[in-house]
């Protein structure tokens, strides 16, 4: 009777302890929590907590860059200039946490095919478990005492004994095996919510920037407005237009005769020359022109002014391409043109690029037609995004159009 009972409490433990016999199908190409795998997960929790304080502390502070500003308004090419670096400033942000939200958002699905993963050889295990009880229960004691009276020799039983004991051993390992796969469970749970908390504070810090930029381009066309009212006459302001005109045209013009003096000292046979190809459509996808090449009723002094361009609506950032072969001659920024490019066709023809947010290109470089060359942005004496497109002959500016395809 004592011998039965104890035969009983060690199959109870063995109840407890039990796992199904046999290793789960398909687990076993899954590798098992490990100490390592355990603080890899905590280390990512770690670092999506350092992440978003990095994300919050780098947010753009619009009252210091607005006080900064303020010493500059009284000099308008100053101001432009410097408002025009801290938009550039924030658009990089802008560019960066959309890189770093692509780059969560493929971290959250790898996460989440892990966390998958995990759980099914979780659940697997838990099945397994419910088995081997179950088993146990319907077999009661019988199963082990059968197995250690149905010896054929005392050998024989203390080699099923210790068989017994190794199934009891795989019962415990597979019982720790399941408790530590629930614990890796939770951690990669936790990962996943602090990945996507991570992922949702990236987006609204972009919404946040984004409405920077609207606010810092609606102060810069407030002062833009502002000077142009303070002038008061509107010969006044005509004449300080056409001089904002000119001041650009002669710095274009500066470069042509640069350029001129610099084809002068080469050989002729090795000089550009264009050969009347159709320009390719500067902007790309992009076709709305919100100002045409000629006289027009200037917007707000409301006047018959001549645009020596054509201006070409587009978001900030659109690409823009180089229009023809050639080389670029300048590409630089100018308080009334922004950050601008200016590329020689040959045989005296230029194109002109201004406003850009960014460029793409340096002074020197060769560039084919349909190359980008710089992006879409409002930088210069500009107040919404576009691409001012100019096209210039012998020293003077000339219909886009007539190079347009």
């Amino acid at each position: 009777m004592i011998r039965r009972r104890i035969w009983k409490a060690l199959i109870l433990v063995l109840c407890l302890a039990g796992v199904f016999l046999s290793t789960p199908a398909g687990l076993l190409s899954y590798a098992l929590p490990t100490e390592a795998s355990i603080k890899e997960q905590e280390a990512k929790i770690a670092k999506q907590k350092k992440q978003r304080d990095s994300l919050k502390s780098n947010m753009t502070d619009l009252e210091k860059i607005k006080a900064s500003l303020q010493k500059s308004k009284a000099d308008l090419d100053a101001y432009v200039k410097e408002l025009d670096q801290n938009l550039v400033e924030i658009e990089e942000r802008i560019e960066e946490l959309t890189r770093q939200i692509a780059e969560k958002q493929e971290e959250i699905e790898e996460t989440k095919e892990e966390l998958a993963q995990a759980q099914a050889t979780q659940e697997a295990q838990y099945e397994a478990m419910k088995k081997r009880i179950r088993f146990m229960y319907e077999k009661g004691d019988t199963y082990y005492l059968a197995l250690l009276f149905e010896a054929d020799s005392y050998t024989d039983m203390l080699n099923r004994a210790e068989y017994i004991g190794q199934i009891s051993a795989y019962d415990r390992r597979k019982l720790e095996e399941y408790i530590a796969e629930t614990e890796y469970v939770a951690l990669v749970k936790e990962a996943l919510e602090e990945e996507e908390a991570t992922l949702e504070e990236a987006s609204e810090e972009v919404k946040a920037e984004q409405e920077s930029v609207k606010a810092l381009l609606a102060e810069k066309e407030e002062q833009i407005n502002q000077v142009s009212a303070e002038i008061g006459d509107k010969e006044q302001q005509i004449a300080a237009y056409k001089e904002t005109i000119a001041q650009e045209t002669a710095e274009i013009a500066a470069l042509e005769k640069a350029v001129a003096a610099d084809k002068a000292a080469l050989e002729e046979a090795n000089r550009r020359v264009y050969n009347g190809g159709v320009f390719a459509w500067p902007c790309p996808k992009y076709t709305r022109i919100s100002d045409n090449f000629g006289m027009r009723l200037h917007p707000t002094l409301k006047v018959q002014l001549m645009h020596n361009g054509v201006d070409m609506a587009a978001p900030y950032g659109t690409p823009i391409v180089a229009a023809y072969d050639g080389t670029v001659v300048a590409a630089a920024y100018s308080s009334s043109m922004g950050n601008y490019v200016m590329i020689d066709h040959g045989s005296g023809l230029y194109t002109v690029y201004m406003h850009c947010s960014s460029l793409s290109v340096s002074r020197g470089q060769e560039v084919s037609k349909g190359q980008n060359i710089a992006a879409v942005g409002s930088t210069g004496r500009s107040t919404g995004n576009h691409l001012h497109f100019g096209v210039r002959l012998n020293g003077s500016y000339v219909n886009p159009w007539t190079y347009l395809g």
